[in-house]
């Protein structure tokens, strides 16, 4: 058996690896369109009054999306099906993703239109320092209805790629985002000049991408004989067991959104542009996580789920043993590199027209202070769903409660002397706390088991960090180049920088050969 289990492990970690790929390539650029988006967004509109108010508007339904879409639902979801397709008749998965779909739209339409009906005081919830300016609150109100209903079609999306995850396919689900930023991108450049009110048109691209993403799910769940209709029975045994794990999660699995959205409530007392600061700098530093966490924690919970379902302990830890390595070797780079890059990179992404140096500077600095948690968020995409797979949602729920409370603590500690940026910190601290505290968990339990190399792993990989940073000290210009050379001028040495830094870091990991920490699956 000790002959076999490595060659299956590697198999799997290879498997694992190549459906991560092909996800992390849509999401590649989907994030990259994303980019453009927001220089399109800046360039056109700025950061101020008008932006800030879509900004909230836009961040409410991507708050519950993330709570009963992709959170709470999916992480709820997933396990159940697996069992389903593990145990089950094909008709009986078609019959549990019928019912499920019927329960959700039916929850998510209800809250769609209590929310249109009173966006007003939605918004006042979500950034009741709006209510000092009328217009603010009004042109927020006026696009939250119609940016809400985005979210019943976000939450069929996220079933649709729930089941196409588990059945191995990948690569629609992953897509789909890309159609959000181009909706986006062709509402700010083609029908913004032509309303009244530009920033409207955002609000508009929002909901027609949520329509065309559920669209374009349908013709893969079809070619699987899963397209069903939604029904409505509130007994089915499925359902109420998904409905049962999808209570504490819908407070574990959100537990960065609640962090983010209580820096958005804070920041809006605070200056004009605050909000839009913390936003840009907060889709930065979702590119790296988005990219690689992202990509890893979509295809981790169906495979642990799986080996939970078969019963297969050792299997479920080198699981976990072999992403947490992948994810650190890509996020603690990540991090470091857009710490020391954030100003360059800001001002090579928005320093145009409307989005001033001012703005390019207290970006970054939101930046700086959001790069610590870049790889502590990755780390959670991967060990949350180790208590998820095995249909283990307190435990997450427990510690997401305390990293509340810190963000909370620090925040209000933070924000009166660093005002956007002390939010950014507080949110950083409470999601290394979080992950420090999921991974000691699942160690304490017997269900991750360090391989006997980490420290040999950590100690290659932290080498060849210090040689990417002394690199990129080297090659890097004055601070005032950002500011008065061209457009092509900064992409050019921004790209040169780049290259540098992750040509450095490549070399030496292959230098080092560290590769081989990342496929060991001796454990102790």
């Amino acid at each position: 058996m000790s002959d076999v289990q490595p060659v299956s492990a590697a198999r799997a970690g290879k498997n694992l690896l190549r459906s991560a790929s092909v996800v992390g390539a849509w999401t590649l650029l989907s994030r990259v369109i994303g980019l453009v988006r927001d220089i399109v967004i800046a360039v056109v509109f700025g950061a101020g009054m008008a932006t800030d108010a879509f900004f909230v508007a836009f961040r409410i339904p991507n708050f519950f999306r993330r709570i009963f879409a992709e959170g709470a639902f999916a992480q709820a979801f997933v396990p159940v099906l697996a069992d389903y397709k593990t145990k089950k008749t094909h008709q009986e998965v078609r019959e549990l993703i019928a019912n499920t779909a019927g329960l959700l739209s039916l929850v998510l339409c209800v809250l769609t239109l209590l929310a249109i009906v009173f966006s007003h005081q939605a918004v006042w919830l979500f950034a009741p320092g709006f209510s000092e300016s009328s217009e603010k609150m009004q042109l927020a109100g006026s696009m939250l209805g119609w940016t809400f209903p985005y979210l019943p079609c976000l939450a069929l999306v996220a079933l649709c790629g729930a089941v196409l995850n588990t059945y191995q396919h990948f690569s629609m689900p992953a897509f789909a985002p890309v159609l959000l930023n181009v909706c986006m991108i062709a509402a700010a450049l083609g029908l913004a000049p032509l309303l009244p009110q530009p920033i409207m048109a955002l609000a508009w691209g929002v909901l027609a991408a949520g329509i065309l993403q559920l669209l374009i799910q349908l013709p893969a769940l079809k070619s699987k004989q899963l397209l069903v209709w939604p029904r409505l029975n509130y007994h089915h045994p499925g359902v109420k067991r998904i409905a049962i794990l999808m209570v504490p999660a819908i407070f574990g699995a959100s537990i960065t959104q609640i962090n983010l959205l209580f820096n958005s409530i804070m920041a809006s007392f605070l200056g004009e542009g605050s909000v839009s600061w913390l936003y840009y700098a907060d889709r930065l530093m979702e590119l790296p996580l988005g990219v690689f966490g992202v990509a890893i924690g979509t295809v981790l919970l169906p495979k642990l789920s799986q080996d939970h379902v078969e019963a297969s302990p050792h299997a479920f830890s080198q699981t976990l043993d072999w992403s947490l390595r992948w994810v650190l070797l890509i996020g603690i780079p990540a991090a470091l590199a857009l710490v020391v890059l954030s100003a360059p990179i800001m001002a090579s992404l928005f320093f145009y027209k409307n989005f001033e140096q001012q703005d390019v500077l207290q970006a970054a600095r939101a930046l700086q202070a959001y790069g610590p948690a870049i790889a502590a968020f990755m780390m959670i995409k991967v060990l949350a769903p180790g208590f998820y797979a095995r249909q283990d949602l307190k435990t997450p729920v427990h510690v997401g409660i305390y990293a509340v409370v810190m963000n909370v603590v620090v925040s209000l500690s933070l924000i009166q002397t660093l005002a956007h940026v002390g939010l950014a910190y507080a949110t950083s601290a409470a999601a290394l706390f979080n992950a420090a505290s999921l991974g000691w968990l699942l160690h304490r339990k017997g269900i991750w088991m360090l391989s006997a190399d980490w420290w040999l792993f950590l100690g290659k990989m932290l080498l060849a960090i210090s040689v990417m940073l002394g690199m990129l000290w080297c090659v890097s210009p004055e601070s005032q180049f950002w500011f008065h050379s061209s457009m092509w001028q900064r992409i050019g040495y921004l790209t040169l920088l780049i290259v540098v830094g992750g040509g450095s870091y490549g070399l030496m990991l292959l230098l080092l050969k560290i590769s081989h920490q990342v496929s060991s699956r001796r454990l102790i």
